[in-house]
């Protein structure tokens, strides 16, 4: 009787433990709050590089959206670049320097048809300059830009241009007020 009753225990365990096993493999491991959430997430960003004749510009800029729907998208961004350019002996007017900008940014998209996007971003840079010359200081400041911007979209890429309304003319960072861009999002 005994060896009846431990095959009988034996059998009722392995039951309970396979029969517990599909009720677990049929539960996800990710809930569905959280399936659903990635699933309007998108990333894009951009990379630079361009070097030659004793210049040098690195950039990595990552982007993540949010889709609430196809009409309005909200994201984060971060953003490092250095530079460097050599002092020129020949050229009298070259300056060297190396420039290092850290920062990120906050975007809001809108796309009113499928093809148009608009976008406001608000952005904030930490930049250092070091200078060769001594004629000229080292300086770290912040830089806060605001643009406003247009482009035309196809499928994951937009190519538009986009206008910075706090741009100064004594802006260290951009040159001009309109800077192009290409957002490319997977």
């Amino acid at each position: 009787m005994k060896l009846h009753a431990k095959l009988l225990k034996t059998f009722f365990y392995t039951l309970v433990f396979l029969n517990s096993a599909s009720l677990f493999s049929q539960q996800d491991s990710i809930p569905k709050e959280k399936r659903v959430f990635w699933k309007h997430v998108q990333f894009g960003g951009g990379l630079g590089l361009a070097v030659g004749n004793g210049f040098t510009n690195i950039s990595v800029s990552p982007t993540g959206y949010y889709n609430f729907n196809k009409t309005y998208s909200v994201g984060v961004g971060l953003t490092g670049s250095y530079v460097a350019q050599e002092q020129n002996p020949s050229n009298f007017n070259s300056i060297g320097y190396k420039s290092t900008i850290f920062g990120g940014s906050l975007i809001g998209l809108v796309h009113p048809i499928e093809e148009i996007q608009l976008s406001a971003e608000l952005e904030e840079l930490r930049v250092q300059r070091n200078f060769d010359d001594d004629f000229l200081y080292d300086d770290t400041f912040w830089n806060t830009a605001l643009f406003l911007g247009a482009g035309y979209r196809a499928q994951n890429v937009t190519l538009g241009v986009k206008f910075n309304v706090l741009h100064k003319a004594d802006n260290h960072v951009y040159s001009q007020a309109f800077v192009p861009f290409i957002r490319l999002m997977f």
